[in-house]
């Protein structure tokens, strides 16, 4: 197999076997590298500048085929000369110049195993955790079958032909017939895979995917110090050009029940505010599109928030990892975020809500798309096909607004990557027109004190003339360009996990609406009568996040015991009831309520 070696010097290849032994290649390095250089300093990395090197004589005994190497795997070098640079000093032998090449293919180079105590780290792609639902759509075949064409088909039953085979999901004739705008992040993955990495011809496997990078390498190979005291091509991103993003990391989002979407709505109607809330639930195949997602919404949980009729601000959230917690003991994940925008037409008679946000106004506000990005950022999805092991994310962005018969109804968004990217970056800010993005001033220093560098921003639409042209995106831009559309509805035939009780829901001191021990003790209770949770009725009174956010608040279950708790909520057995009864968290939880 080739290797790729990378120095100050420039590169270089040699030719390998897997039983070679690594101490053994060093006189054939040094033949590529100066004379002047120590051989004993001669070392390899998986990364630039030195991390994790070791030098190769004290690799004796260690082999390539035991670093799990392939064919074409980079590997960066660093050495001591004799003589000094220009400056009057040594280069440090831990110093690494790799060439032109970004930190995230940097760090994801080549591997040894620990067990052979060399240290050298494994490709992210090797060594990321796939979701199962990714591991599932990555093993299944994806082509759409079609039926036999009683018009154009000239075989048999059993024959096939260029009407009826099998195509790609990404087929752009089926995508334009069903009316499909964005394909799914499989499909994507699908079309970019099948021209990179060509199995049958047994050439090493390359990362398809690569997430966009608009920020200055701090660790630039060029060995200059970093940004702002120092700055060339090596280190600088190149100019980005915008345009529509043609997949989408989640196609569709589904409210377990429309009674989830009802009680957040609540708030809105009891006090004429808006409101914000978290979504959990989780991810699974979403059969309507080839290799499809969908984000299904078992709960909303409404953090500490101050609520104003024009919007909302979020307060401290104390317990938010608690409520992770605990929505991952009942098989759950935050999903997205949902939030109202909801105003009463001045004329009941012409409807519910007033509808502000349509095609020729705005869909998502450049400060909402601030917002989205940065959540987005937060929660990335894993990814074994891309070379920094993660790629886009799943968090998706909900909006309850008036629609265009003026009635209320719900909106589903996401933020693009480079939209992701670009707000990491501090490249673009929110404008107080709703339907642009403005690109950052370079020469102010943003909110931390540092200098930004802002590379060139374009975009391409058509003018008034027909033309499809390129335009500079600064000052500004308009937010279509950030912004990829979902589509949203409710099952069929509703399972929800939960089953709301009357229980308040958390942060709601505005409305009067507390959660206190007395109502919880109500939930729990059949009239007169305590309600046992053996029974089918007994256990549906705990089957409500709220109560189960409220009750691990109290802090009076164990581990096990809260565990015990969302199991017996979310899977509504009776059994796991009666075994809760009798453990001795319970017996206290009831003593507190007694009280």
């Amino acid at each position: 197999m080739i290797l790729r070696f990378q120095s100050k010097e420039g590169q270089f290849r040699l030719n390998v076997e897997p039983t070679t032994d690594i101490s053994t290649i060093l006189p054939d390095v040094l033949e590529k590298l100066p004379k002047d250089v120590i051989a004993s300093t001669v070392s390899i990395s998986p990364k630039p500048h030195g991390a994790e090197a070791r030098t190769i004589e004290s690799l004796q005994g260690v082999n390539f085929g035991r670093l799990g190497l392939t064919h074409g795997t980079q590997i960066f070098l660093d050495f001591t000369s004799d003589e000094p640079i220009a400056n009057g000093h040594s280069l440090p032998a831990n110093r690494l110049n790799g060439g032109d090449v970004a930190p995230e293919e940097a760090a994801s180079s080549i591997s040894i195993p620990s067990s052979a105590s060399q240290g050298l780290l494994k490709n992210p792609w090797e060594t990321v955790v796939q979701s199962d639902l990714d591991n599932r759509l990555d093993q299944k075949d994806g082509k759409i079958h079609r039926k036999l064409d009683t018009k154009l088909c000239r075989h048999g039953p059993k024959g096939m032909c260029d009407y009826c085979m099998p195509i790609e999901p990404y087929n752009k004739e089926y995508l334009a017939e069903h009316k499909i705008k964005h394909v799914s992040y499989h499909s994507y993955l699908r079309k970019l895979n099948q021209g990179k990495n060509k199995y049958e011809s047994g050439s090493s496997y390359m990362p398809p995917l690569s997430e966009p990078y608009y920020r200055v390498n701090p660790n630039c190979p060029s060995g200059h110090a970093p940004f702002p005291k120092g700055i060339c091509t090596k280190c600088q991103p190149s100019a980005i050009t915008l345009q529509p993003q043609e997949y989408r990391m989640v196609d569709h989002v589904e409210f377990a029940s429309a009674e989830i979407v009802n009680s957040f709505l609540n708030f809105w109607r009891k006090g004429g505010a808006q409101r914000i809330g978290f979504m959990y639930g989780r991810y699974e195949e979403y059969e309507a599109i080839p290799l499809g997602t969908k984000a299904v919404i078992e709960a909303i949980y409404e953090p500490p928030q101050i609520n104003e009729v024009d919007g909302v601000t979020l307060g401290e959230w104390d317990n938010e990892d608690s409520i992770d917690e605990l929505a991952s003991m009942c098989g759950l994940q935050r999903v997205g975020v949902i939030f109202t925008d909801l105003i009463h037409p001045e004329d009941p008679s012409e409807g519910t809500a007033m509808c502000k946000r349509h095609i020729d106004s705005f869909l998502l506000s450049s400060l909402e798309i601030m917002f989205a990005s940065r959540y987005q950022a937060k929660y990335p999805r894993p990814s074994k096909w891309s070379e920094t092991g993660k790629f886009g994310s799943n968090f998706v962005t909900c909006v309850i607004s008036g629609d265009e018969e003026n009635q209320i109804g719900i909106s589903a968004y996401q933020a693009s990557n480079a939209a992701v990217e670009m707000a990491r970056a501090d490249i673009i800010e929110p404008s107080a027109d709703p339907t642009v993005m403005l690109v950052q001033d370079e020469n102010e220093e943003n909110e931390l004190g540092r200098v930004r560098y802002i590379p060139e921003v374009f975009y391409r639409r058509i003018n008034e003339y027909g033309a499809n042209v390129q335009e500079n995106a600064k000052p500004s831009f308009p937010v279509d360009y950030l912004l990829i559309t979902l589509t949203h509805g409710f099952p069929k035939t509703e399972a929800p996990r939960f089953v709301k009780s009357g229980f308040a829901v958390e942060n709601r001191d505005a409305l009067g609406e507390l959660q206190e021990p007395r109502d919880l003790q109500k939930e729990l209770k059949a009239g007169a009568n305590r309600v046992s949770l053996d029974t089918a009725q007994g256990v549906l009174a705990v089957s409500d996040f709220h109560i189960l956010c409220y009750i691990r608040s109290l802090g009076v279950l164990s581990k096990d015991e809260e565990a015990l708790l969302c199991r017996t909520a979310t899977t509504h057995d009776a059994a796991l009831g009666s075994t809760l009864m009798h453990t001795p968290g319970w017996a206290t939880l009831e003593t507190i309520l007694q009280m």
